[in-house]
């Protein structure tokens, strides 16, 4: 993991293991703030249909909003096949997996650092 749970900030947190617990597939989280003026994180997940994106967004937004961290936009729908929701420095990307091939964001943010989803969510619990 490039980043100690420590210094990550509390919406990447409660992001991922609101997927996580959510079931959301292939959770990758990119440190991209050495690489882009946006963001300092992407989180891309993918979801297995409409109502599971749907599902997935709702309650990436409760699990933040409930520790006081609001999305500042949103921006899709499920029936699009993707969702973003922007925390400002944390920017959460749910798809499906057709869209997510196509797309490839972890290719075209390749330059940026990855961060163990599965170290993060073992450090919270």
């Amino acid at each position: 993991m490039s980043s100690s749970s420590a210094s990550l900030p509390a919406s990447l947190i409660h992001a991922v293991q609101a997927l996580d617990q959510h079931l959301a597939e292939e959770i990758r989280i990119l440190e991209v703030r050495d690489v882009s003026s946006v963001t300092d994180f992407f989180v891309i997940a993918t979801g297995t249909g409409v109502p599971h994106l749907r599902a997935l967004a709702s309650e990436v937004e409760k699990a933040c909003k409930n520790h006081r961290v609001r999305a500042r936009r949103k921006g899709g729908s499920p029936f699009s096949g993707w969702m973003v929701i922007d925390f400002a420095d944390v920017v959460v990307h749910v798809m499906t997996r057709e869209l997510r091939e196509f797309y490839a964001l972890e290719q075209l943010w390749s330059d940026g650092k990855t961060v163990d989803a599965a170290a993060l969510l073992s450090d919270q619990s």
